[in-house]
């Protein structure tokens, strides 16, 4: 399993702002991260809907993080993109299952695997990931 490039990018965007400590406008996001500016908007929007960015408008406008490096973690941002972390379908609320409602013997391990990865996601802050 792997999160998807969006998050990936949403990553790498909150990451670009933690390192610069102030505010930065879109189309440097975008070019210091390889990521279109189309794109970068899109996960802006996403990023700030969620608390973790704020945006300024205006000829001093840009991005700037909401919170300190030290409280924004992976897991904050890849959740806010890509949602709870599954590693199998079968642990979203939405699926429908093929076994007919019984629970198959893989659900439980499939679920606290999925429960471990967000624990380790949840551990790691910006903050860290600046001093590596």
């Amino acid at each position: 399993m792997h999160m998807t490039q969006e998050a990936d990018y949403a990553v790498r965007i909150v990451y670009c702002l933690a390192q610069e400590k102030e505010r930065r406008d879109a189309k440097y996001i975008s070019e210091n991260m390889g990521v279109s500016l189309r794109f970068s908007l899109k996960i802006l929007r996403k990023l700030v809907g969620s608390g973790i960015v704020k945006s300024f408008k205006g000829q001093h406008g840009g991005y700037e993080l909401a919170l300190p490096a030290s409280q924004i973690t992976l897991n904050d941002v890849i959740e806010t993109v890509d949602g709870p972390y599954a590693l199998n379908r079968c642990l979203k609320g939405d699926h429908e299952c093929s076994m007919d409602g019984s629970c198959c013997a893989f659900r439980a391990v499939y679920a606290e695997i999925s429960k471990t990865i967000t624990e380790k996601l949840n551990a790691v802050t910006f903050e860290q990931v600046l001093h590596m």
